[in-house]
């Protein structure tokens, strides 16, 4: 699977194509929408695959859908467990703390989790929103924590990490919580 990305918007929020065999996913397409056009001009989109619903990773989900006529994945419609969207195989996490919706893509032939907002390089995402639980982010790191070292971390926002780095250099995950 190829992973590209393109950066949108002012917050530059990672807008990511997954592209197997001439088919793509599309991850948090967020603003710009010319630019997402741009980006994925020729490709055939299966469908668009939601993070969380802040308006830096949707801000270009209606025109995309009307334009494609694609359907959308979230918290609201896809369970936590496998799922398979044509040839792409992936496994959705419920990670909530940033937001109550938030989840997590794992595709695990790939080694490739799409955290959203949950889990940046080094840190996590914000949880002083009013839709923000810092408990339940505890909850979801402690999930992640068993998923494998060498799993390759797409956030949100910047750069790529690695997970077992995660594990020994994000203080978040050092928590040491009963």
């Amino acid at each position: 699977m190829e992973i590209r990305f393109v950066q949108v918007g002012e917050l530059q929020c990672n807008c990511y194509l997954l592209e197997k065999e001439q088919q793509c996913l599309l991850i948090d397409p967020g603003d710009e929408y010319e630019k997402i056009q741009k980006f994925i001009q020729g490709k055939k989109i299966l469908a668009i695959l939601l993070t969380h619903s802040h308006f830096d990773h949707i801000g270009c989900v209606k025109r995309l859908v009307k334009e494609y006529q694609i359907p959308v994945y979230h918290k609201d419609n896809l369970n936590e467990g496998k799922h398979k969207i044509s040839i792409f195989d992936f496994e959705v996490i419920y990670t909530f703390g940033h937001t109550m919706d938030s989840i997590t893509y794992y595709f695990k032939e790939e080694k490739a989790m799409f955290t959203g907002d949950f889990l940046f390089f080094r840190t996590i995402g914000r949880c002083d929103f009013l839709e923000s639980d810092y408990s339940a982010m505890l909850d979801s790191i402690e999930k992640i924590k068993k998923y494998n070292d060498d799993v390759i971390v797409y956030p949100g926002h910047g750069s790529t990490t690695v997970l077992g780095d995660e594990k020994k250099y994000n203080h978040y995950f050092n928590n040491n919580r009963k």
